[in-house]
């Protein structure tokens, strides 16, 4: 899961680019040859533009995206396409969503609610997917699990240890420092308030307060701090409320290593032989399990519905299939969930998790080669650490490599994501990066999308995008079925957008490279560029590199 927190400090509150691809300048309109030429974006972002920032154009908005709007525009227009099936192998997802409810894949071959096997695919009632994790929500993190039920070797779990003894602590001194901050500020609001008479304020109306008492001048520094994090104090409040929740389910699930979240579900999820659980209703089971439903309208929201957002694609079909839950995936359940989709005619699969410790990783890895087999392209987020993936103390499942050097498979594209603010700030601080580990960065930062019970809201992290890359390969599948998932994923590295420029990289000043250096393409992800260069491949005008370099 990927929700982002504001980070406080509790004791301050106590006192274009080169846009080239295989060598080709045909593939944009208005080459840049210098990346000085293009100008960076002094205004803010309107609320149309944040809503939709990933699908805007560098050159005509000066905003990073991936010229989604004028790939539709310019290219697509009213051409048909073949219909996609692009599989979310996510947390449940609100099937009943008005923006998500008529893109759903729906498996004609089953009756629903019959209790049945009735296409014989060994999964009954998978009308719309499976749901691996049965009645099953909040999990251990895989490390925790490891320690509970003494699996891997010693070195593993010796090391599971030490984390353990470091993390825990830190979740719950984290979950008190946001209900004190909470309290304190919840004080502050309701005390100025009262002052100014009124149920809400500005912040101008905030600095004009005389404050004659000490309370009150401590009350009004309070809030003034929290403007800095936020455009008014109730969404300030209600991101610290999420961050109360956040470390609460650490320290009362993730981090608890008396825990067990798998006892709804009946199976021994360390035994693949075992596979005979789950049920085929992956809908969300509460509200607060958003991610999946954020994740699918990313790639293929109904577009032009005058509702809620635009996914990047149309002509897909959505496949849900439950299995990561409030907490770390089991690699049994994203094997079988791979091998689910692959059988069941997904050509496209989204998978925004990940873990660093994987002790049955090679069931993944045997997933993602048997996808492979069957031209199934997987997309994958980088993860949020801020780390560099090269770092072989920084692991991240699953992968493409084993961290044996070479890829294993060609199917397997890992993004990192990218803010709204082109220039030296666009790699977003939380994203993972890597010049051989991490293919290409997309839009990820702050993307509108959708929630459960018909809401869309901003969340941001790699596993949003992601989807975005999953939507522009469902573009291209769409519209040049022949392409095969390896030479989607080469035209997608490959038509990207170039940049040298200077960038911070785990938001810290001081780790500054190249955007050239953070991934293997050196590229942001370009939908305009790749449909183009997907055309004069399909028409044998282009050769692929397959080095992608």
């Amino acid at each position: 899961m990927t929700r982002r927190y504001i980070k406080l400090n509790f004791t301050l509150l106590s006192a274009s680019l080169f846009l080239l691809g295989c060598g080709a300048t045909s593939l944009v309109s208005t080459p840049v040859e210098n990346i000085d030429a293009v100008p960076l974006k002094i205004s803010e972002l309107t609320e149309a533009q944040k809503k939709n920032w990933g699908h805007a154009d560098l050159i005509a908005d000066t905003i990073p995206g991936m010229s989604v709007d004028k790939a539709y525009k310019e290219i697509i227009k009213n051409k048909a396409g073949k219909t996609v099936i692009v599989a979310v192998v996510d947390s449940g997802m609100d099937l009943e969503h008005e923006d998500l409810r008529d893109v759903l894949w729906t498996n004609k071959g089953e009756r629903p609610n019959n209790g049945k096997d009735d296409d014989g695919n060994g999964y009954i009632d998978d009308v719309h997917g499976y749901n691996f994790l049965g009645e099953a929500y909040n999990e251990q993190l895989e490390y925790v699990r490891m320690l509970r039920l003494n699996v891997g070797n010693a070195s593993l779990r010796a090391k599971a240890r030490l984390k353990l003894d470091e993390e825990y602590p830190k979740a719950l001194q984290n979950k008190q420092q946001y209900e004190q901050i909470f309290q304190v500020v919840k004080s502050a609001d309701e005390a100025v308030k009262k002052e100014l008479g009124k149920s809400s304020y500005t912040k101008k109306e905030l600095m004009a307060i005389d404050a004659k008492t000490e309370q009150m001048q401590q009350h009004v520094a309070v809030l003034t701090q929290m403007f800095s994090y936020g455009e008014n104090i109730p969404s300030v409040m209600e991101e610290l409320s999420e961050g109360i929740t956040y470390f609460a389910d650490q320290v009362n699930y993730n981090l608890n290593k008396d825990f067990d979240g798998r006892t709804p579900v009946g199976d021994n999820p360390y035994d693949l032989s075992d596979k005979s659980y789950g049920n085929g209703n992956p809908k969300n089971r509460v509200d607060t399990e958003s991610h999946g439903t954020h994740v699918a309208g990313i790639i293929a929201a109904k577009r032009n519905n005058g509702k809620g957002a635009n996914g990047v694609a149309k002509n897909v079909k959505l496949m849900s299939v439950r299995a990561v839950p409030n907490g770390d995936e089991y690699d049994k359940d994203i094997a079988m969930a791979i091998r689910y989709a692959t059988d069941n005619g997904a050509k496209i699969i989204n998978c925004s998790f990940g873990k660093s410790y994987s002790p049955n990783a090679q069931w993944v890895y045997d997933a993602i080669q048997y996808a492979a087999s069957r031209d199934v392209l997987i997309v994958h987020a980088a993860g949020n650490d801020g780390d560099d993936l090269d770092n072989m103390e920084n692991p991240n499942y699953p992968n493409d490599h084993k961290y044996e050097g070479a890829e294993f498979s060609n199917n397997v594209i890992t993004v990192g994501a990218l803010t709204s603010s082109y220039g030296s700030k666009m790699v977003a601080n939380f994203s993972n990066y890597g010049k051989q580990n991490v293919d290409v960065f997309a839009p990820g930062d702050g993307i509108y999308s959708t929630l459960p019970n018909n809401t869309y809201d901003f969340q941001g992290g790699t596993s949003m995008a992601a989807p975005a890359v999953a939507g522009v390969a469902a573009l291209i599948r769409s519209y040049h079925p022949q392409l095969s998932a390896s030479q989607v994923k080469q035209i997608i590295m490959q038509s990207g957008l170039r940049s040298k420029a200077s960038v911070i990289v785990s938001g810290d000043p001081s780790n500054a490279t190249t955007f050239d250096n953070v991934s293997k393409s050196g590229k942001m992800v370009n939908a305009y560029n790749a449909l183009l260069m997907a055309e004069s491949i399909s028409k044998g005008k282009t050769i692929l590199n397959n080095n992608t370099k």
